[in-house]
């Protein structure tokens, strides 16, 4: 069986923490009211670092716990939906923050589930480039950018944060699935940038289909997301443990994206699996889009929960709409 392992990680999180009393201070809202809805007591904001200084840090400790040269990493993906720029990519930014000069480096848009893509990617890559030696994979996001702080149906949600993995080969158990849904598109999304050239003759945008709503700030549509997420995280796990006829109660960790505990607590009810396996950290950073698993497993590896051996699944959704799991041995 062709493999993968995590051989280092590591995270960051900004100094800036925000209470759901802080909170309460600038939208109607209050603790008990974000707390018993969505699991989440306080998340960090960035004071300033950008997307790509919380990647390379995170970056950095994830090589430190891997010791690894950084000139034998082959490829770094980097899985931000907010990057600092349309252009050049994080991915590359970081490899030079890193010295990392003989990796390759692309972005990957798969929103809350790109860190499952990432390293499903890097997999791949792995197992079909024997030149290619480690692939880096780095989740950081800037979530406040694109957040309303005016809508306290969303402003409560987000938070900023960084993780980051070292993978290698491995004759280890690896499976995994990825899927789309491109029709539920239209229930998250953040608009880009409007068309502003000087030739241009028609005012309103055309052709804006499902997406006329809002502008760069997050667009929500809460329920259909949760319909959505309730089913897909199961569904995921589910399809990526049959590809191996693995009963999936031999998994030791399952680390669901951080969206919302009202949604990972249904996921595990549809699965069948005790809370007791799923691994938490909602409370403490709130949904940082594709960084919340890495920073989820990142902590738990530091703190000494998922420990050398476990079965662990990393089970993620998102907009697009995305769903992914990779079910493997760390």
């Amino acid at each position: 069986m062709f493999g993968i392992e995590i051989l280092g990680m590591g995270s960051y999180t900004p100094t800036l923490c925000v209470t759901n009393d802080d909170m309460a201070k600038i939208v109607e809202t209050n603790d008990e009211w974000i707390t018993t809805r969505t699991g989440i007591r306080a998340r960090h904001l960035t004071n300033g670092e950008p997307t790509w200084k919380m990647g390379a840090e995170a970056a950095k400790e994830a090589v430190k716990n891997a010791g690894i040269d950084v000139k034998d990493i082959g490829l770094i993906i980097d899985t931000t939906i907010t990057n600092d720029f349309l252009t050049p990519s994080v991915a590359c930014v970081i490899q030079n923050e890193l010295g990392a000069s003989n990796a390759a480096a692309y972005d990957l848009n798969a929103a809350c589930s790109g860190f499952v893509y990432g390293v499903d990617a890097a997999k791949r890559y792995l197992q079909t480039d024997p030149d290619m030696k480690y692939v880096l994979v780095v989740a950081n996001e800037t979530l406040s950018k694109i957040t309303d702080y005016t809508d306290r149906s969303t402003c409560v949600l987000f938070g900023d944060g960084a993780a980051a993995a070292v993978i290698g080969r491995s004759e280890k158990l690896f499976t995994s699935y990825i899927g789309a849904d491109g029709t539920g598109a239209r229930f998250l999304y953040s608009k880009a940038h409007k068309i502003r050239h000087p030739f241009r003759t028609a005012e309103d945008e055309i052709d804006t289909g499902d997406f006329s709503a809002g502008t760069e700030y997050l667009i929500q549509d809460g329920k259909e997301v949760y319909k959505f997420a309730t089913k897909a995280l199961p569904t995921a796990a589910q399809k990526a443990a049959g590809k191996i006829g693995l009963d999936i109660n031999t998994i030791d960790w399952f680390i669901p994206h951080q969206a919302n505990i009202r949604i990972i607590e249904t996921a595990a009810k549809n699965l069948g699996v005790s809370m007791d396996k799923f691994i938490v950290n909602i409370s403490n950073h709130g949904n940082t889009s594709s960084a919340s698993i890495p920073i989820a497993l990142s902590e738990a590896i530091a703190d000494g929960t998922v420990k050398h051996g476990d079965r662990i699944c990393l089970v993620g959704f998102g907009a697009g709409l995305t769903l992914g799991a990779i079910i493997m041995d760390y």
